[in-house]
């Protein structure tokens, strides 16, 4: 059965590396190879755990296409995208309110005219184009007609980034927009009756509750994940301190939060039920044994919770295992843990197979894993701790213990199950997140106990009480977590409070999986100390680079904005920082920095920000915030906030020369008299890089438009000469001259432009500008980041070419 199961989960997750859904042939095919796996594992022969893998493999990979294939049925049709339509449905999520706007899910009921796909994402914005108009407060369960405008899912498309597209698939949208402020919005009904969207609507109203009762306290949001497990609002900078200190699972509904909360009403439910609920003639034990009743308890107090955590992987896979435990006392059988967890991961898996695509399923299962090839037939109770020799085997279990005694017990098994987990994670964290918290387990010892014993019971009690109890829980709750976060930014604050490297390649990552295991192995075992050393490679691991004198471009798929990072063999440049995407997101955050982290790049030599646009600059500070730079070249003013932020901060100015590692950078453009020129505009002052290595030009234009163009080919045409061009402006039709692009004759030329942008970049009278010198184009909306080695020759990468997935639009 654990076999059949772990090929399950295998399978499902093959399907999701394929660039295309199988065909039939293909299905026929697993159908006979699952039939075939069935029979031997069946007849129970020697090659039985094979033939299960194999029989699981098939199937996993067969369910796992046919729920894709339904998922990505509905579909908007090209022609419909970019169109005001009139929908009616019902919103069947949270709505997550930030600044200006407002999104949320519509169950679409009926579209006019069209057809929309039944669950698509809507943004309703306060401000739209210089428009302000209220956005009403919307809750779960409103029947509602909107004009909106929809088009089909898209997401940023770069290495190591979050692919928000497989996202999308997963929760079911395929179609995202946003509510037109000029139409037709109607509320037609308050509260639409189904079994959602009343579990919906109580977690909006929790939710709102802490908020009241919290309101213009800084860990209200944490204290609403713990209850209703709605992330949303946690702020970037109290993530961050969750994730350095390693303690990011405790700052949700995670499954030590449920089996607390099942635990505590299993036992309660138990101890009153072997009381008869002190009704003496009841006698309730001798109808039903107060251990099912306490297990039947405990399992729908962890349905019920995790119903209200939104029903993510580790609240899911703790449910599943729970209820098979459950299932065995009630059937009077004994549960083995490998069981457990097979099942539960197979159910997951069942009900969602894009699961296996998200770290959480992962770690979540790992550190289950972990704990259990740890502890698991490995702890025996003695008398005397010091002398377990003193005791036969039968008298060891039977001598009972003093309170000290197992308070000792209960806290060594605390201490070596936290040991576990942190080694046994190492390897794991690092492939997922390329990094691992060495303050991690001092942390969790402070926080796993503030968390789950105090501020979470707290927190429910708070939330599910009524007034005038609810407040005050709710308050010492969150100043319980406040207090806990002082403590955690003092240990955050340590120089060495996180470790960084690349992500590791398979091999190396197996390789240090295995000491791992050896590692933990049991006592006993042969110098199990050597196992440590298996992470060396892994930890000590350098990021790769360029040749001496040759260089690697990478642009980035941000969306409507510029970033551009240049490698060489021992030094880096960031060109520009990519657009702000809202008031707490940009693409520094969501794009750059975990791009750099998980190449292990923990500094850049250098950071250009052309011009102070949005586009440009806005992922900056948060660049600058978790990268160091050597020093900073901008055209902003001297009173930005990047300048202010910036180390060695100076303006760029034409004439600029560097070389690094044999490639050499010149700045082309502005002039140190246009500083002084106020009619000119921001663009106008866009910092012009030229860099030459391996034989070939690049030229980074920023957004120079047709008068800056002249300007350089009258001041410095020969310069102008590129292999690859990154257009200037995005495209847009006040750039990409006809006499600029003949000074520069480029061979390659990329677009770094926002899918459906609402500038229509890059203009069409501009690419037929590109096309009629037979230049070769790359778009960052249609191939994702673009990868450019200068070298010769020139070799492109596009990242939704060399991994495609059947998602992909």
């Amino acid at each position: 059965m654990r076999s059949a199961i772990l090929g399950f989960v295998g399978g499902a997750a093959f399907l999701q590396t394929q660039s295309a859904l199988t065909a039939h042939a293909l299905h026929i095919l697993l159908a006979l190879l699952m039939l075939a796996g069935l029979l031997a594992w069946l007849a129970r022969g020697r090659w039985r755990i094979a033939a299960g893998v194999a029989c699981g493999a098939a199937l996993g990979f067969y369910w796992a296409a046919v729920l894709a294939s339904h998922a990505l049925a509905p579909q908007l049709a090209k022609a419909d995208e970019g169109r005001d339509i009139v929908v009616t449905g019902t919103i069947d999520n949270l709505p997550n309110r930030t600044g200006q706007f407002t999104r949320f899910f519509l169950a679409v009921e009926r579209a006019e005219g069209v057809k929309v796909p039944p669950r698509i994402a809507l943004s309703w914005y306060a401000g739209f184009r210089g428009e302000v108009r209220d956005v009403p407060e919307l809750r779960p369960g409103e029947r509602w007609r909107l004009t909106v405008r929809l088009q089909r899912p898209h997401g940023n498309a770069n290495p190591h980034g979050f692919d928000y597209e497989l996202w999308l698939l997963e929760q079911g949208i395929r179609a995202t927009g946003y509510v037109r402020p000029a139409g037709r919005h109607e509320r037609l009904s308050d509260f639409v009756p189904s079994a959602r969207n009343a579990i919906e609507r109580l977690r909006h109203g929790l939710r709102e509750k802490i908020r009241h009762a919290l309101e213009g306290r800084e860990y209200a949001p944490v204290i609403v994940a713990l209850v209703v497990g709605d992330q949303r609002g946690i702020d970037q900078d109290d993530w961050q301190l969750f994730t350095r200190t390693g303690i990011g699972h405790l700052v949700s509904i995670s499954g030590l939060h449920i089996t607390m909360i099942a635990g505590l009403v299993a036992w309660a439910m138990a101890a009153l039920w072997r009381r008869s609920f002190f009704l003496p003639r009841a006698q309730l034990p001798l109808l039903l044994p107060a251990q099912k009743v306490g297990a039947l308890a405990g399992m729908l107090a962890a349905l019920l919770y995790v119903l209200l955590a939104g029903f993510g992987v580790p609240a899911q896979r703790t449910l599943y295992m729970l209820c098979v435990v459950a299932l065995a006392v009630w059937t009077d059988r004994i549960a083995c843990v490998s069981h457990v967890l097979a099942l539960a991961a197979g159910l997951v898996v069942f009900r969602d197979p894009w699961a296996v695509m998200w770290p959480g399923f992962w770690l979540s299962f790992g550190a289950v894993g972990v704990i259990l090839y740890a502890s698991v037939g490995r702890t025996a109770v003695w008398k005397n701790p010091g002398d377990p020799d003193s005791l036969d085997p039968d008298e060891r279990r039977a001598t009972p213990l003093t309170r000290l005694q197992r308070l000792m017990h209960v806290l060594r098994g605390a201490a070596h199950t936290q040991y576990a987990v942190t080694l046994g994670l190492v390897p794991l964290t690092m492939l997922l997140f390329a990094q691992v918290s060495v303050i991690s387990p001092v942390a969790n010892a402070i926080a796993i106990p503030v968390v789950s014993l105090l501020v979470t019971p707290l927190a429910l009690a708070g939330g599910l009480l009524p007034e005038p109890l609810a407040t005050p829980l709710l308050v010492l709750a969150h100043e319980l977590m406040r207090w806990l976060a002082v403590a955690l930014q003092w240990l955050g604050a340590a120089p060495l409070a996180v470790w960084h490297a690349p992500v590791p390649s398979w091999w190396l990552f197996a390789f240090a999986l295995a000491g791992t295991l050896w590692l933990l192995a049991p006592r006993g075992w042969p110098t199990r100390w050597l196992g440590a050393f298996t992470w060396l490679p892994l930890l000590a691991a350098q990021p790769d680079a360029p040749a001496p004198g040759t260089a690697r471009i990478v642009a980035f798929d941000v969306g409507q904005g510029m970033a551009v990072l240049v490698e060489t063999a021992g030094h880096r440049l960031l060109y520009d920082t990519g657009p702000t995407y809202g008031t707490d997101a940009n693409a520094g955050s969501r794009v750059l920095v975990p791009y750099l982290r998980a190449r292990g790049i923990a500094r850049l030599d250098g950071l250009v920000v052309s011009h102070g646009d949005a586009d440009h600059a806005g992922g900056a500070l948060a660049v600058l915030r978790d990268i160091r730079a050597g020093w900073t070249l901008s055209s902003l003013p001297l009173a930005h906030p990047v300048v202010l932020a910036a180390p060695g901060h100076r303006h760029c100015v034409a004439g600029q020369r560097w070389e690094w590692d044999g490639v050499r950078f010149e700045m082309l453009h502005p002039t140190a008299a246009s500083y002084a020129d106020p009619s000119i505009k921001t663009n106008g002052r866009s910092c012009t890089l030229r860099i030459a290595a391996g034989g070939k030009v690049v030229l980074l234009a920023g957004d120079i438009e047709a008068r800056q163009e002249a300007e350089l080919v009258a001041r410095a045409a020969p310069a102008l000469r590129a292999d690859v061009l990154l257009v200037p402006h995005h495209g847009s039709g006040t750039s990409s001259t006809e006499v600029f692009l003949d000074a520069v004759r480029p061979a390659l030329a990329v677009f770094q432009v926002g899918h459906r942008n609402r500038y229509r970049h890059p203009k069409r009278e501009v690419v037929e500008r590109y096309e009629r010198r037979a230049v070769d184009t790359l778009r960052t909306d249609i191939g994702g980041a673009i990868g450019i080695d200068l070298a010769s020759p020139i070799r492109v990468d596009s990242y939704r070419v060399s991994r495609p997935r059947y998602w992909h639009d």
